[in-house]
């Protein structure tokens, strides 16, 4: 669950999608073996295409406000494919939301339980560790929330994903030089994640760092076409820079454009 209105970003997943069944005739006469298999998988695959639709809903009836039967559709979920991670982790959102908007110790401590189930099923689950990240921030244990993501971290030091939430986490409580570190880091990392050039644009758009910030845009936005607010945002750095040239042209002050604030869904 995300920090901003603690909204959380939906995990969708058909894991069969490109599967194309061959005719059951044709594999009974060729193998009786293959038959009990494909059948097998028959019965998994529809687990998760069933799975799928009903994270599909729930996340519909979320954004709708309809959190109680959201949550029964992410219970079903859990109970048909009970080792779907984005269930898991659709339930735990979910719970969350309603336990901060219920200020509910219970379901704060359902929700926790959630997360880590989610977890136990895929460790390396980025929206799971960013929601109970939060949620450990929301219950008063930030060195517990500082913990788990540097510990993410240690477990995949290639990884970018970790470092762009430790330097979320570390913006939140008002630290952004180590912020910035992190999220250097995470390009070095990995320079083909757009989120991590992103998340390095905004703040050093923050900090009035405007040419830098019009780069890391501009990269974020080669390496991902498909996000009009960046590209929104590049056109309004740009004009943003050559005003604030004009000015000091003619001798006025500057300006710091608004920050391009947190995506729902993707955070940064």
């Amino acid at each position: 669950m995300n920090a901003e209105d603690n909204q959380s970003s939906f995990r969708l997943t058909s894991e069969c999608g490109g599967f194309q069944f061959r005719p059951l005739v044709l594999v009974a006469r060729a193998c009786p073996v293959i038959v009990t298999v494909f059948l097998l998988f028959l019965t998994s695959a529809g687990c998760r295409f069933s799975a799928s639709g009903k994270n599909a809903l729930g996340a519909q009836l979320h954004q709708q406000g309809q959190y109680t039967a959201a949550l029964q559709q992410f219970q079903q979920v859990v109970a048909e494919d009970p080792a779907n991670p984005d269930g898991y982790y659709n339930l735990a959102a979910t719970t969350h939301r309603l336990a901060k908007q219920r200020s509910d110790e219970a379901l704060f401590n359902n929700a926790e339980a959630l997360y880590n189930q989610c977890l136990d099923h895929d460790p390396n689950h980025v929206e799971c560790h960013r929601g109970l990240a939060v949620l450990l921030m929301d219950t008063g244990r930030p060195d517990r929330s500082f913990a788990l993501i540097k510990n993410w971290a240690s477990r995949n030091p290639t990884q970018a994903e970790p470092r762009i939430e430790l330097a979320r986490l570390y913006e939140e409580v008002n630290q952004p030089e180590t912020a910035l570190k992190y999220l250097e880091d995470a390009v070095q990392q990995d320079a083909n994640n757009s989120r991590a050039w992103l998340a390095l644009a905004r703040l050093r758009e923050s900090s009035g760092d405007l040419p830098q910030a019009l780069q890391n845009y501009q990269r974020a936005l080669a390496l991902n076409n498909t996000q009009p607010m960046i590209a929104e945002r590049v056109a309004a750095l740009s004009r943003q820079i050559n005003s604030n040239l004009d000015a000091a042209r003619s001798g006025a002050g500057t300006q710091i454009a608004t920050p391009l604030p947190y995506s729902a869904p993707n955070r940064y």
